[in-house]
This record gives structure tokens, sequence and C-alpha cells, in this order.
């Protein structure tokens, strides 16, 4: 039985109720806060959401659908009975209605004892969910709302990583391909440090047309060029106290790159058009998607700008090093996204799980964000499924006459993988873990073309 105290529901609409009247009688002991007016139920919803709700159709889908729609999605958590007439089952829109954002429904008149029934199984319902989406996903605790989600070794090795890195005060440069957080692991940093009452700027450098990264960076005085009509403060100015993010900073070009080494050798600059430097206080963290030791042989990045920006490194994983993690990643932004979901859509299905721990992910976090958000939005079904995921079984093969061998091919790559990824990229290691010589798993590495991995590690 559930405790008397959480017997509480919304009553949305009709006229008073015979059956409603009862449940509220001791043997039942059911509360109701009861409105007609959607603003008053909005109100009331975002204010105090009670456990359950119930709604009474008759009368009330006509008058305003897309406003009650609103109302009952405003609080995704929320578990709805429907009260209906029985002739209105003939409506095809009052049957859709029900089926897409009801737990339950019950004709009218009410008969209390089948009433009860329903309502305590839907409150139970409603507390097991909400015990299910708490534990959805570990996440990384943090200081200031910002966290890394996942347990996995990758994962853990970062937050290490993280924790040293924010007791001093170096500059930091944070790599990693594209959609792995490296922002995120910047936000990390400053939340950690010393600097975390500061402010936190970040500034793409590939985003910003050459001509005004100097401006943007330094800031100008005015007359400096035309159109310059007052004083800017830069960016860097502006984070007196803070720490800066310079994402991208292999965008940055080389003409600029000059600027930015002068600044992190006595962090002096010089605004555009000012006669005198200045100094501020700023740590400087930076991020690159791409290899900025070929770019250096390749003379498109200065070789003293990298070393004096990789006094400490961090590397944010993709993906792929970290499969045990995409459980919990997944289920963590259908928790931030349920409000554009669609009430039906509950999670996802035991297939799409094991669907996602097999594909690649070449666009990493930023790619499982999209298809989940997509799917959440698209999916007609109570689960998730890989078909509204956008995704095929065994890494893009078709699920119709994949042979025995192309299986067997698929689970030992995942095996392969997953090991790397546990033994931090360690070959003696896993091959340990695997059962098999170093130089069987050379040969597997080989096979499913993992030097990459390897590579980057290195």
């Amino acid at each position: 039985m559930m405790r008397e105290t959480s017997r509480q529901a919304l009553l949305l609409g009709g006229q008073p109720l015979e059956g409603i009247a009862a449940l509220s009688m001791p043997q039942y002991a059911w509360q109701f806060r009861r409105t007609s007016c959607l603003v008053e139920a909005e109100a009331l919803l975002t204010s105090s959401p009670p456990p359950l709700g119930v709604i009474v159709l008759e009368g009330l889908q006509a008058s305003a659908p897309r406003h009650l729609e609103r109302v009952l999605n405003l609080v995704p958590d929320l578990l709805w009975v429907a009260l209906f007439p029985p002739q209105s089952l003939q409506d095809e829109r009052t049957v859709r209605f029900i089926a897409r954002y009801c737990h339950a429904c019950l004709p009218l008149p009410l008969h209390p004892d089948q009433a009860n029934h329903v309502l305590e199984s839907t409150l139970a319902m409603a507390s097991l969910l909400g015990r299910a989406d708490s534990h959805s996903g570990h996440t990384t605790p943090s200081r200031a709302g910002v966290s890394l989600v996942g347990s996995s070794p990758a994962i853990q090795t970062l937050m290490r990583d993280i924790e040293k890195i924010a007791a001093v005060d170096a500059p930091v440069l944070i790599t990693g391909e594209s959609g792995t957080g490296k922002e995120l692991t910047a936000r990390l940093i400053h939340t950690r440090s010393a600097r975390q009452t500061g402010p936190f700027n970040a500034i793409n450098c590939g985003a910003l047309p050459a001509g005004l990264i100097q401006s943007e960076l330094f800031g100008h005085e005015k007359g400096a060029f035309t159109g310059a009509d007052r004083r800017k403060v830069g960016i860097i100015e502006s984070t007196s106290g803070g720490t800066l993010f310079l994402d991208e900073i292999g965008d940055l070009p080389l003409e600029l790159q000059v600027n930015l080494l002068r600044f992190l050798e006595d962090h002096r600059f010089l605004r555009l058009g000012a006669q005198r430097e200045s100094e501020v206080d700023v740590r400087v963290l930076a991020a690159t998607h791409v290899d900025l030791e070929g770019a250096v042989r390749e003379g498109r990045f200065r070789e003293d700008l990298y070393h004096r920006l990789n006094v400490l490194q961090a590397r944010t994983p993709p993906l792929r090093e970290r499969p045990e993690d995409i459980e919990q990643l997944a289920n963590h932004f259908f928790q931030q996204f349920r409000r554009e979901a669609s009430r039906r859509v509950r999670g996802f299905s035991h297939d799409s799980l094991i669907t996602m721990r097999q594909h690649a992910w070449p666009g990493n976090v930023r790619e499982l964000i999209n298809r989940v958000r997509r799917a959440m939005v698209m999916c007609e079904q109570r689960l998730i499924t890989p078909d509204a995921l956008g995704l095929e079984r065994r890494n893009g093969l078709s699920r119709e006459g994949v042979s025995l061998e192309q299986i067997r091919d698929g689970a030992e790559r995942e095996a392969v993988i997953a090991a790397l990824a546990r033994n931090k990229q360690q070959v003696l290691h896993a091959a340990r873990e695997l059962g098999v010589s170093r130089a069987t798993l050379y040969r597997l590495i080989e096979k499913h073309h993992l030097h990459r991995t390897l590579e980057e590690r290195a």
C-alpha cells in the first residue's frame, strides 16, 4: 500500500464527479487538487507538481488542444490517468490522445474500487520510474554543475588528470577528436581551480574571420580602424582573474600566433591603436582536434607557441574507447531532453542499446546527442529502436544476410577495442587480459585497422 500522504493527484477538467468524491473518503484517502483552467493547471504543475495527474476528457480536449498538450508535457515524469465517457471512444482523436499522453484510462461513471486500484497502480509505476531515472547513469560529481558522464577507465583517467591540472596555474593543451567534450573538460578544470569564482570565457579561433580575431582577443581603441567608434575591451582583458579557453587553436593565423606567444610569456598585451601595453591575470587553456606537432613540421603552427601551450596536457577519449559508458550517456541525454519527447517514449530498447555499443561513433558524444535527441522526437513507440536512432547492427552491416564470419569479426573487433580501452592502450596488458600473445593481438589490431587508436594514445 502507498502511504496516505502520497495519495495526491491533480484533477484537471470536468464537473464534480461522484466517483471522485468517493475516492476522497477515509477508506481510499485520495486528495485531489481540482481545476478546469489550463492556465491554473500550468501554474500548479510548475510550482508543486503532484505525483499523479487525472484528466477528465469530457469537453476539455476540444477547447484548447495545443495548450492542453503543453500542460501534459510540462512535467515529463508525471503520469496521467484519463477519465472518459464510453461513447467518446468512437472519436479517433480521443483514442489517439489517450494512447499518446495517458498511462491509464477509466470509463465514466467511476466505480470507486476499480478507480482506486488503477490510481494506486499508476502511482506505484510513477515511483518506480522515478527510481529508475535516478539510477539511469553515473555522473562524475562536480562542484559547479559541470560534470562528465561515465565510469569507464578512460573517463576516470581523464578526471584524475583534471584534478592534477586544476591544482596548478600553468597553460594547458586539451587534445581530442571533435565531439569528445574538450570545452567541457576546460570548464571542469576551471571549476576545480583557484580561479573558479572568476569568469570563464571561450572563443573558437576557427569561427572568427581572420581580420577580427586580434580585435576580439586584445580589443581596440577608439579610431583604431574604420568603424571603431568606441573603445572595445577584448576577451582576454574581460577574463581577468579567470580562465580563457581558446578552442581550435590550430586554426589561429600565423601572424596572430606571434601576439599570443608574447602574451603567454609575460601576460602583457597591446590593444589595437593603443600606445602602451596592459597587463592581465588570465589562465589560458587551448584545445585542438588536429595534430599540432604535424602542423609545426609543416610550418602551419609556431613551434615555440606549441611548447608554450603544451605545458600540461589533457586528452579527451573518443567514444569508441569507452563503450561501457554509452548506455549511461544515452540515458543521461534522454533525461536531459525529456520535455521534447513524445509522452509515449519511455527509454531505449535492449536491441538499441546493443546497437549503440557496436556503432563506431565517428562524431563521438556530439553524434550520440544528436541521434538520441532526434529519435526521442520521431519515435512512435514506447522504446527507442535502432531504426529510430538511424543505426544498423554490426557497424552498418544489414540485418539480413549477415554471415557467421561477419558476426565473429564484429564481436572480435569489439573485444579488442574494449580490452585496449580498459588497459589504456597497453598492448601487453590487453593481450594478457584476452588470453592471447602480444603478436596475436598485433595481428588483430592490423586485421581490424585499429592502428589509429594506438597512435593517438602513444
